[in-house]
Order: structure tokens, then C-alpha cells, then sequence
């Protein structure tokens, strides 16, 4: 392949002007190529497939000597039809569709030529992108188009159509925001659309209300990349219809505040012998291994050969025209791993130059099977490079096993804590340069979504009807919906107060941690639903009985959805969970514990809002504290020293941004399986302090350069200076918290030259006590408590 010539700086694809249209196709290895003009789609058969493409107006075409062919054609060609004919030897000829088609028919069947304006929406040129300053700002949110509206109690008119997001204002029956509201009273920044571009396994003629038809699929299976699905189009025969709604789409996200990033298939495509590169250029496109053979790193069958020059200039060519004429803001790219580092470099760094420096990128780290590409993006190759990567580690820690009944921290095991808190810091001391190089998620649209794998970790399968789906149908064939209707996903649930599921706990508590962690935040559609696919690990073709968002939902697990809420602003509030840099994550997060299903970590950071940094002796940055219980039970935690209280952001009932409770004492109380957020309230000191007066005597008299060290105040720890002299003694004075029943101290000479004694010493504080006095006397081991004062607490 590298003797065939590449034009790496050549515009292909049908160009539209509405006195002439030029039509350019790189077919280096052809003997002649063809242009065919049809005046209609074509004839369809019962499969919604145009097999013969005989009959059209044929002009021949020019080639250069890299290999492009082209040829003009005068007048407005806007709704005519195209294919290229390609001669081989021998008299045979193939027809194929232009890789570069920006329109087509149905079924992708034919390319068409579309005059691009008019397909633009009313206000199209002044959409305007919802701002973002940093990737760890975002909060992304994976989305399939026709799973967001097609379940009939959606009360959408335009189901499964990306003319649902244009929808607003719609409530269900207890007036619960749906659809884009719904979206945008969640609080994410980015919605991650499962593949949108044409792709091959759905019939865009079937009856969309037909459920034994194939109406349903991802869309992991490309045809024609650069032309939008047309079963999400109200009419997909209409071939600028599939292009403006999308294009409505995009705007009403983008209105509401929302940006989109595009899930992307560059690695493989559905077929090859008829797909979109092997009719045109047999052999260039697609990797092979070292007998030959195709290579099936993708697993279905065949890979694109990325690091050849024509396909990086497809990839990257393809990606602009998406993100200019679409407006799309980020990418999503399916196994990663297959597409080569250079070519990621490359596109990161051409698409933030050239066309959007705050597009986002990421993708997935690994493979679907051997391959012998030897530059494979895989966890580490992102560093410094400017896209992220689906951080598999953190999730495993996170949930266990993708399929079966392994467990991680929420979900029961022992000895995750470390690689949790890993996670938490944004993988810096893993595969990552900086936290924005790592997208933190538990479940997506493969595997068993978040709650079904919460009944198959905790042994609830059974009780709730998990069904069995294979390939989109139960084992020997039945009514999928009737097994639907008969499972009980909810079963452990208390539909009065559903937080109190131990099942929910641990879903909510799963979702917690990705969203209170350094990097990029993505939660599965419906996870705030508590969203089941009945135990279908693999719903690629399951159809809308699985997979269909169910909105009643919401006012069922209200609460759930609250608690996400309160998350997400919270994350939004508060920079300190948003950071990238590895050196400010290292400076501003501290490890407080980490063993038996415990987690804590203190959380200093500048940028908190101001009001949190007052004028005054105080450092200047503002502590949080983050609990995260894996026990079934309560625990008991120390919080960090403070003379302030601290304001309780989410527990295991509420989140937001703003303080609801607040905590006087030394610690707290962490309900099972739970998060605990807390904030420094440094406006508000605390109350009902125990004063604690330590004498220190010398027969020296020599006092200069002794301080005291204290510990387990609640208020201050550290060095406390002896700040008076009182008959022949040295006086300092400190306090203790609220509850607090034994301080530690150690009186010492400078930093730690010399001190009193061999064994630390502890004071014990009797409850209630308000104002107590200690005598310590140089030399002796011991020390003498005075009778407490009589100013007791009421």
C-alpha cells in the first residue's frame, strides 16, 4: 500500500454551488471512474435496499496523478442523486456511494446533492456554544436519541426522532419536568449522543411502530460517516430533512445550555466488500495482519488502517465537517485503541487550532480483540496530548466486573479504598498528566447498566426477574415485553422513601464518587431514574421494551433524582472538584483515611467562592471534607481541626451547594453506605468550646523556645505557644471542641530539639466541662488536673 499515491491536501466529496456542483473521489488504483446522476432514490425492494443503479446521466471523469478524479457538472444540482461508477479490468464495474456523501437517500442507498443552507434551521447562524472553560467543568451525560422519547407514556409527539429534544415545557402528570427540561434541571453540561451518522442495521422505511421489524440498534455499525441516521428523521427519504433536525437538535441543546459530543466509529465499519472504502479502493482502507488476512482488532470483522494517509485524512476531514457544519462540540471514539496516537495527536491538536479550542475528546482505551497495530492509544498515550481516556481502572474499583457478581467498594468488597482514592485525584499517579485526561464513569450503554448490576452483585436477581436476552431475544424465542411487564426490578425498593434501599444506597453511592472525583464526570441516561434494562447486559438490538427511558420514573424515584441534582450543582459550585493540574491536586488533596471501607479527604482550595475566604488569621483557603462510607453501618469520623463549624453539604438524604445542617463538635456521625460532603463555615466559630489553661513549670526558669504540641482539639491541633508567664509558670491556652473527651500534648523545645518526657501525654476532658486547668512540672512524668471550674455547661 505505500507505493499507491495519496492527496492528503485534496477536497473530496460532491461540492455545491448553485451554478455548478464539482464532484471529487480519490480512486488511485482505478482504471476509470464514473459519475451517475439519478433524478430519484431509486427502486427499493422489501428489504429497503436499491440494488440496481443502471439508468443515470454519466459523465466521465479526469484523474490526476495522486489519484483523485473529478469532473464539473453545470446547473443546480440541489435533490439530485449520485453514484460513482468504477470500471475494472475485465468489463466489470462496480457502483459505489461517495465516502464522502454529505446527503443521502434512504438506507444510504444513493448519495444525494443537498445545497447545505437550506438545511440550516431559522437562527442557525447565530447559535451560539454554551460556554466551557475547562474539561473537568463538564458533566456528561450518554445518551441514545430514540432512548430519550420513544416510551408511549413519553408525552412527546415526535418519538425516537432528534425532533424530541426541540420539545420543552412538557411535565408529566405531577408536574415533573421531561425531555430537554428534565436535562437541563439535571444540571449536565454535555450530552454524549450514542452514533447519530448513517449507519447500517436499521431499516429507515420500516414502520417505526413496528416492533418485529429492525427499527432498533446503537448505531455501532457505520455506513455513510458523514450523513446523519435517518430513522431519527421525521422523513428519511427526504434527504436535507435528517440533516436540518439533527441540526435542530444541536440548536436546542445549545439553547438550553447544553453542548453535544458525537459518538464516533473510526475504528471498523459494518461490512467491507459493500462498505463505504472497498468499492471505491480495494485493500487501502482496512488493516491487515501478517498473513493478509483482515485484522479483527474491533471484533465484527475488519479495522481501519488509521495510520495510512488517506484514512487519517478521511478521519480527520470527516470530524471538522461535523464539528463546522454540525456544530458538534466534542467526540466520543469507539475503541480507541485501534485508531493510531498519531492520528489522535493530530486531530486534537488540528481541531482546538483550527476550529473549536474547547472541544472535548475522549475515548476508549483498548480494543475488542488482538491487533497488530503497534501505536495503539491505550491508557498512558494520551498523556500531554490533549484527549481523555475511559478510566476502566476507576470503575472496577467503583462496581467490580462489568457482567457478573464481582464487587468494588460500593458495591461490598474489602480493599478498594486505595484505588478509589486514586480514581478521586484523576488517575495522576496512574496513566493520566492531568485529571482532564480522564473521564470517571461506572456504567455507560455496554454491560449491565448501573442498577442491574447492583441486583446481580447483591444476589437480587432472581427476587427482581433479571431477564436473559440474547442477540435481543429471551432464550428460545417470547414475548419480550410480557417478560418485561412481568419482572420486578424494584422489588427491594421502599417506594416510600427509596434512599433507604440498600440497593439504591449503593447506586447512589457509586455515582457520588465519580461526581465528587478530579477529571471528567459521565453518568449513563436514566442512572437518576434508576434506570433498568432488566438485566441485558448487551441491548445493542434489544429494542424499546429494554432500553426506552421510562419519565414515570421520576416521580417514583424523585428523591434519587434530587440527590443527583444536588451533586452535579455542588460539583458546579465548587472548583475544588473540578481541578486538572497535578500539581494543584497534590497541594489541595489531602488523604485523611483510607481502610475499612472509609474514605476521607480534606480539600483546601483558593477558588472557593470568596465568602469563604474572610479577611483575618485564617489561612486563606477554605477546608472541605469528603466522606465516603462503604460500610452497611454508621461510622463515627474525626474531622480535620477547626474554630469553625461545618456546614453539611450532602449526606446520605440530600446534596447541593449550600449548607443545611451544620456540625459544632469534632466529628461526625456517616451513615452506611453514604457520602458525606462538609464545608468550613469560617464565618461561623464554634460554640460551647472547652477552655483548657496549661501550666508549665521550670525550676530554671528558662521558658524561651518551649511550646506545647496538641492534638484531637477539634478546634486547633499543632503548636501552641506559652503566651504569658504566671507565678514562676508558663501559660498557654488553647481549646477543644464540643463532645471532646481526651486531647493529647506534648511540651516540647523548639521544633522538637527536646521535650518533656518520653510517652506523649493525654488530657482527659470530663463532659460538660467548660474551663479546665493542667500542671505540668519539668521532670516529673505525670501531670495535675485542677478541680474543674465551676463554669459548667448548662
Amino acid at each position: 500500500m505505500d507505493t499507491i499515491p495519496s492527496s492528503v491536501e485534496a477536497k473530496l466529496g460532491a461540492v455545491y454551488h448553485s451554478e455548478e456542483t464539482a464532484f471529487h473521489v480519490w480512486a488511485p488504483t482505478a482504471p476509470q471512474v464514473t459519475l451517475v446522476l439519478y433524478e430519484d432514490a431509486g427502486v427499493y425492494n422489501e428489504e429497503g435496499k436499491v440494488t440496481d443503479h443502471e439508468g443515470g446521466m454519466e459523465y466521465e471523469m479526469v484523474r490526476t496523478p495522486d489519484g483523485v478524479w473529478s469532473v464539473k457538472v453545470a446547473g443546480d444540482l440541489h435533490g439530485t442523486y449520485y453514484m460513482y461508477r468504477i470500471a475494472w479490468e475485465q468489463g466489470r464495474y462496480t457502483y459505489a456511494v461517495d465516502p464522502y456523501a454529505r446527503a443521502v437517500s434512504a438506507n444510504g442507498c444513493r448519495g444525494a446533492i443537498v445545497d447545505l443552507a437550506r438545511t440550516n434551521p431559522p437562527g442557525w447562524e447565530n447559535d451560539i456554544k454554551p460556554p466551557l472553560l475547562q474539561p473537568t467543568d463538564a458533566v456528561v451525560y450518554e445518551l441514545h436519541v430514540r432512548d430519550f422519547s420513544v416510551d408511549e407514556h413519553s408525552g412527546m409527539k415526535y418519538k425516537g426522532k432528534y425532533k424530541a429534544f426541540t420539545e420543552t415545557g412538557l411535565r408529566d402528570a405531577y408536574g415533573n419536568a421531561i425531555g430537554i427540561d428534565h436535562l437541563v434541571e439535571l444540571g449536565i453540561t454535555h450530552v454524549h449522543l450514542l452514533p447519530v451518522f448513517d449507519f447500517r442495521t436499521v431499516n429507515e422505511l420500516a414502520d417505526p411502530d413496528d416492533r418485529t421489524g429492525d427499527i432498533y440498534n446503537w448505531g455501532y455499525d457505520p455506513q455513510n460517516y458523514n450523513v446523519p441516521e435517518g430513522s431519527y428523521a421525521t422523513d428519511p427519504a427526504d434527504p436535507a430533512v435528517r440533516i436540518r433536525e439533527l441540526k435542530e437538535m444541536v440548536q436546542a441543546l445549545h439553547k438550553q445550555g447544553i453542548r453535544v459530543v458525537m459518538d464516533v466509529v473510526y475504528n471498523h465499519t459494518y461490512t467491507v466488500d459493500d462498505g463505504p472504502f472497498e468499492p471505491i479502493v480495494p485493500g487501502y482502507y482496512y488493516r491487515q495482519d501478517a498473513s493478509g488476512r483482515l485484522s479483527n482488532g474491533s471484533g465484527v470483522g475488519n479495522e481501519l488502517a488509521t495510520e495510512r494517509p488517506m484514512v487519517r485524512k478521511f478521519i480527520k476531514d470527516s470530524l471538522r465537517y461535523w464539528a463546522e457544519e454540525y456544530h458538534i462540540d466534542g467526540f466520543r471514539f469507539d475503541l480507541m485503541a485501534l485508531i493510531d496516537t498519531t492520528t489522535m495527536a493530530d486531530i486534537a491538536e488540528e481541531l482546538r487550532r483550527e476550529v473549536d479550542e474547547t472541544i472535548m475528546l475522549y475515548g476508549e482505551p483498548w480494543t475488542g480483540g488482538d491487533s497488530p497495530l503497534t501505536e495503539q492509544t491505550v491508557k498512558g498515550t494520551q498523556r500531554g496530548k490533549g484527549f481523555a481516556v475511559f478510566n476502566d481502572h476507576f470503575r472496577h474499583a467503583i462496581k467490580g466486573d462489568n457482567d457478573g457478581a464481582g464487587k468494588g467498594f460500593a458495591t461490598g468488597a474489602d480493599w478498594h479504598e486505595g484505588a478509589v482514592i486514586e480514581g478521586m485525584m484523576g488517575s495522576i499517579h496512574d496513566f493520566a498528566h492531568e485529571a482532564s485526561e480522564s473521564v470517571n464513569y461506572v456504567t455507560v450503554h455496554d454491560n449491565l447498566n448501573l442498577w442491574d448490576k447492583i441486583l446481580v452483585s447483591q444476589g437480587l436477581a432472581e427476587e427482581a426477574g433479571l431477564l436473559h436476552m440474547a442477540e435481543g431475544e429471551l432464550p428460545g424465542g417470547g414475548d419480550v415485553q410480557g417478560a418485561v411487564t412481568a419482572a420486578a426490578p424494584y422489588s427491594c425498593v421502599d417506594p416510600a422513601n427509596p434512599l433507604a434501599s440498600m440497593a439504591v444506597r449503593r447506586a447512589v453511592l457509586a455515582n457520588g464518587i465519580v461526581l465528587l472525583s478530579q477529571g471528567i464526570p459521565l453518568l449513563h441516561a436514566g442512572d437518576e431514574l434508576l434506570r433498568t434494562k432488566y438485566g441485558d447486559h448487551n441491548s445493542y438490538r434489544s429494542g424499546d421494551a429494554i432500553n426506552a427511558i421510562r419519565w414515570e420514573n421520576k416521580q417514583r424515584f424523585r428523591a434519587v433524582f434530587d440527590y443527583y441534582k444536588g451533586l452535579i450543582t455542588l460539583r458546579k459550585q465548587y472548583p475544588v472538584f473540578r481541578m486538572s493540574a497535578r500539581d494543584r491536586i497534590e497541594q489541595h488533596v489531602e488523604v485523611l483515611r483510607s481502610s475499612d471501607q472509609l474514605i476521607v479527604l480534606r480539600l483546601t482550595e483558593p477558588e472557593l467562592p470568596i465568602e469563604l475566604n474572610p479577611p483575618g488569621d485564617h489561612s486563606g483557603e477554605a477546608q472541605m471534607v469528603v466522606i465516603i462510607n462503604g460500610n452497611a453501618s454508621d461510622m463515627k469520623v474525626e474531622l480535620p481541626p477547626s474554630p469553625s463549624m461545618w456546614g453539611i453539604l450532602a449526606d446520605d438524604r440530600c446534596a447541593g451547594a449550600e449548607p443545611f445542617a451544620v456540625v459544632n463538635g469534632a466529628d461526625v456521625i456517616v451513615p452506611g453506605l453514604s457520602i458525606m460532603v462538609l464545608r468550613e463555615e469560617v464565618t461561623q466559630p464554634k460554640t460551647r468550646l472547652t477552655r483548657i489553661e496549661l501550666e508549665y513549670e521550670r525550676d530554671d526558669q528558662a521558658y524561651d523556645g518551649w511550646n506545647v504540641w496538641v492534638w484531637g482539639t477539634g478546634v486547633r491541633d499543632g503548636r501552641i505557644d506559652f503566651t504569658r508567664l504566671y507565678n514562676g509558670k508558663a501559660v498557654a491556652v488553647f481549646h477543644a471542641a464540643e463532645g471532646v473527651s481526651r486531647v493529647g500534648c506534648i511540651v516540647r523545645y523548639k521544633e522538637w530539639e527536646d521535650r518533656e518526657g518520653e510517652h506523649d501525654r493525654y488530657m482527659e476532658i470530663p463532659p460538660g466541662v467548660q474551663h479546665v486547668k493542667w500542671r505540668i512540672r519539668s521532670g516529673e512524668a505525670g501531670w495535675v488536673p485542677e478541680v474543674p471550674q465551676p463554669d459548667m455547661a448548662s
